[in-house]
């Protein structure tokens, strides 16, 4: 293994208990609500990957203080409140990081540049740009879609806005509902399809009067301005690493694994169904807000995926991994979000697919594999992951359960999950 590459070999057997990085999601609000707050916030469970270092070094910049002391994150807001940086504030591979971000800094008055990888520089903004200039921002990119690097002129008093998302996004709506906390008014957000409700769930908890209510299958969220309050948070383990595990604990021929400490809200856990539908024997615990799961050697057959039922759609490429080792045809409905994640998923994880020896195709904005009964039979296969860790964890996850591969560009898992080769050989 090289810093940048890595050779997966099959696991024989794989037993043992597997507690995930905390919620990345969790995370960057965390902190986000923390720095704008008046007063010292404590963090447990703050993810230890990239993409959240990347928000805790722009909440310092924007002059909270983040002090880390063991596992625990100290975050001070400022009494007088944040002000725009001289330096650029990178975000490095985090979308999360510069969607919530660009409405953070649209309520502070002045100039902010957002920079980001080049994966991220492809992203497209305009999602966030559009509502915010409606609120009196100004965001500029690059392009129709707004890429970044971006310059966003922010405001301290903003419209209050009552916007219509047309793409199922935990991001955009969150992006509105930062720059909300400074509006003159009441700003809503119409959903079509209900997604993570993370920040408007630690919002409440920091005092901020927001409601939320069910619209057939979709929700509306109503914020009312206001200054969070300082908080102590306890974040989860994340439910969208502790997906891979679960995948390989149903595919392998010889595996018991539990999944513990999770996040257990619903928009979350949508993976867990599925796998349920295909017939993997997974056996869940609620304690509160936090998901445990059991998962052993599971005969998985093929079913129908829509992208409503994992709203984010970032375990598809592991529920791929899945499909392919079921028997018949597994089919990926509207999952052309996946075009516009850290690469090209929805391309990505046809070709992964492929290499594990199944049949794949599509057909506009839809997906097939045919699954060829059984992990065991998968291929020896080499792939590069183009700067995307939750294609290096798919890959990992098939290679480990299959015959083995070889992953380029593996490096960029810590991104997310900087343990997660160790937490994988550690099962074996």
């Amino acid at each position: 293994m090289t810093s940048d590459n890595v050779s997966i070999e099959h696991a024989h057997q794989l037993r043992g208990v597997v507690r995930v990085p905390g919620d990345k999601s969790t995370s960057h609000r965390a902190l986000m609500i923390s720095a704008l707050a008046d007063g010292t916030s404590r963090i447990e469970g703050l993810s230890t990957g990239n993409d959240v270092a990347s928000s805790a070094m722009i909440m310092e910049q924007l002059g909270a203080h983040v002090e880390r002391d063991g596992s625990v994150v100290f975050v001070t807001g400022p009494e007088e409140g944040l002000r725009a940086a001289i330096a650029p504030l990178d975000c490095g591979n985090s979308g999360t990081t510069m969607r919530l971000l660009t409405g953070l800094v649209s309520s502070i008055h002045g100039d902010h540049d957002l920079v980001g990888d080049a994966s991220l520089s492809q992203r497209p903004m305009d999602r966030v740009a559009i509502p915010l200039e409606l609120m009196g921002a100004l965001v500029q990119g690059r392009g129709k879609s707004v890429t970044a690097p971006l310059h966003v002129q922010g405001r301290s008093t903003l419209r209050a806005i009552d916007y219509h998302v047309p793409h199922a996004s935990a991001q955009v709506k969150s992006s509105i509902l930062f720059a909300g906390l400074v509006a003159q008014g009441v700003s809503s957000v119409l959903e079509d399809v209900r997604t993570r409700s993370t920040t408007e769930d630690m919002f409440r908890s920091a005092g901020i009067n927001v409601e939320s209510d069910d619209v057939a299958q979709g929700r509306r969220v109503t914020l009312h301005p206001g200054r969070p309050e300082a908080c102590h948070w306890t974040v989860p383990g994340d439910p969208s690493q502790a997906a891979f595990f679960c995948v390989l604990g149903a595919v392998h021929r010889d595996a018991v694994l539990n999944i513990i400490d999770i996040d257990a809200s619903p928009e979350r856990t949508g993976f867990v169904g599925v796998l349920q539908r295909m017939g993997a024997t997974i056996e869940s615990e609620h304690r509160g807000t936090h998901l445990s799961l059991a998962v052993s050697s599971s005969a998985l057959v093929a079913t129908e995926i829509h992208s409503r039922e994992i709203p984010s759609v970032d375990e598809v490429p592991i529920l791929v991994v899945a499909a392919s080792a079921a028997t018949g045809v597994s089919a990926f409905r509207q999952m052309n979000e996946l075009r516009i994640k850290e690469s090209d998923r929805f391309e990505g994880s046809m070709e992964l697919s492929r290499r594990l020896g199944c049949r794949v195709w599509s057909d506009g904005d839809d997906f097939f594999v045919e699954g060829i009964g059984g992990a065991e039979k998968f291929s020896t296969f080499e792939i590069d992951a183009e700067l995307d860790h939750r294609m290096v964890m798919a890959a990992a996850v098939a290679g480990s359960a299959g015959s083995g591969c070889r992953i380029a560009g593996s490096a960029t898992v810590a991104s997310s999950y900087p343990h997660f080769f160790g937490d994988l050989a550690a099962l074996q």
